[in-house]
Order: C-alpha cells, then structure tokens, then sequence
C-alpha cells in the first residue's frame, strides 16, 4: 500500500552483526518496529542543536544498563540527566563493590536473615549500604563546611568527584553535564541526610534550588529530546520541565507499563502532547519492553 513500509523476514542466515540485526527491526513489526522507529529518533537527537535529555529509574542503574549510561557521559552523547536518587547511590556503590545475579524466585525470608536485599534477580548485601554511610557522611562532613544548604545536583557534582571511573556521575561530573533528582530523599543517601541533620540541624538539602537551573536549560535550547526508560518522577520531571517552551521536539518512552489505569508510568508519548510536555509536530514513539534488552538495541553503534 502507498506510503507504507512492507514487512520483511529477519535474514538470520545472512546477518553478520549487530548492527545489520537492528537495521532489520524496522520492518519487522510490533514493537521491533517501534524500537527501529526510536532509533531513527534518536538518531535526530543527535543534532547539535538539540538538547538531549535522559531519564531513567534505580533499578536500570543496578543492572548492565549502568555501563551504558557511563558511556553515553563520558562521549558527552547527553546533556541533562534526570534520574532518581536510589540510581545515584546504586552507581556510587558498585563503583566500588559489586551486585550479584541471584533469581526472581529465591526465597526472601532467607536473604534477609543472611543480610542481602533482593532487587528483581539482583542481589545486593548490607555491607554495600554501610561503604556508602561510610563515604557519604565523610563527603556531608566536608560540605557542611562550605556551605549549609546544597540543591541535589550540586550535591551529586561532588559525590561524582569522588567515584569510581566506571560510574555516570563520575563522568557527568567531568564533562559538566547536570544531574537532577527531585526526589533524592527517597534513598538510602536520603536517609544519610536525615542521619547528618541530627547533628547538623541547619544542613539543608533544597530540592527547589534546582528548578531555575534546570528551568534555564529548557528555555535556551533551540530543539529538546528525551530517552525516557521507565516511568515515576523521573520521567514526569522531564517532560514536565519542557513544558514551559511547548514541549519536547523528540521523545523516545521505553516502558513495561500500561495504560489501563491512568498513571504517569504507563501513559504513552501521544498522551503527554495533550498537557504540551511534548510538541504537537514532535516525532516520538512510545516502546513496549524490558529497557535492559530495548535500550542497548536503540543505541547500538550511536554512542
């Protein structure tokens, strides 16, 4: 039919890589169409007037992803980052000791005897959440002396300063590229805040110092993108911000959930040009899928 695509057969014979694999996805049909479709959009993020945003969730940080994230910093491939403040943590953490591959059927009332927290088939012991009390009351310790009240990205600027190389916000750090968390007290370093404040009653952590920061960002860009992997505030904060200059111009969604009962997580791109988060005339596609197996095939060969 005109002006539509025909669907061809995967050529598992003669595909010799990766990448001819995913040049493949396009015509291949449901959501391995949609995932070609993303890849050609962020191909257009690429642009260098277009200000690329990323969001993605805590539990990305804890797997495989976490290196992609790390790389996408270190070639400046992104320019804002809005995450939350479980994936900062995660990412200091095994900067410095590693998570583990267990199962989503081991048996919980064990694993917390034995002191290990269980993140879907990732395992994760108590003696990592005692380096990070260790390192971030050192870190709180030494700001509290320069100043009383820090915004989350200033906060996360530093903490990069001291991580690991195999870490996002080590990189963001070095290549000057923003990380904001909204909801940042909604961590383990949250709860390293509220220990510090004990003894340190005029130490401040101002979630709305960073609103005009990020706020500047959206207006001076000429064009605006997202990746946006998974849903909850980090997402929202994202389309949200680019409100104000009539909505992103590219959005890729890379989502498990769905849209039956009306939340934020599971609504679709088209949805969000309703509230102006996303530009009527922007291209976006909206991905069914786990983003540990969706988003390394969107990016593949890009960075």
């Amino acid at each position: 039919m005109k002006g539509m695509n025909v669907v061809k057969d995967y050529d598992i014979e003669n595909i010799k890589s990766m990448g001819e694999f995913v040049d493949q996805l396009k015509c291949a049909g449901f959501q391995a169409t949609h995932t070609g479709i993303g890849r050609e959009i962020i191909k257009k993020m690429m642009d260098k007037d277009v200000t690329v945003f990323i969001s993605f969730t805590a539990n990305m940080v804890a797997s495989g992803l976490r290196g992609i994230f790390a790389e996408m910093c270190k070639k400046r491939f992104v320019d804002v980052i809005i995450t939350t403040g479980g994936a900062v943590e995660h990412d200091f953490i095994r900067g410095f000791d590693p998570y583990y591959i267990g199962s989503f059927d081991m048996d919980d009332r064990e694993l917390h005897k034995r002191g290990i927290n269980r993140l879907g088939n990732i395992v994760v012991p108590n003696e990592r959440y005692i380096l990070l009390e260790e390192k971030i009351q050192k870190l709180l310790t030494k700001l509290y002396e320069k100043k009383r009240a820090w915004s989350p990205s200033e906060f996360i600027l530093e903490l990069g300063k001291i991580s690991k190389e195999s870490s996002f916000i080590y990189w963001a750090a070095r290549n000057n590229i923003p990380i904001f968390c909204p909801g940042i007290t909604d961590s383990a370093i949250g709860l390293q805040f509220y220990f510090f404040k004990q003894d340190h009653a005029d130490f401040c952590i101002d979630v709305t110092g960073d609103m005009k920061t990020l706020a500047d960002i959206v207006f001076n860009a000429n064009k605006t993108g997202g990746i946006i992997l998974g849903g909850g505030i980090a997402k929202h904060h994202t389309i949200g911000v680019n409100i104000v200059r009539g909505g992103l111009d590219y959005a890729v969604y890379v989502t498990t959930a769905q849209v039956w009962d009306g939340s934020l997580s599971g609504a679709k791109a088209k949805e969000a040009v309703s509230w102006g988060k996303i530009n009527e005339e922007a291209r976006y596609v909206t991905i069914y899928g786990d983003a540990t197996i969706v988003f390394p095939l969107l990016i593949y060969g890009l960075i």
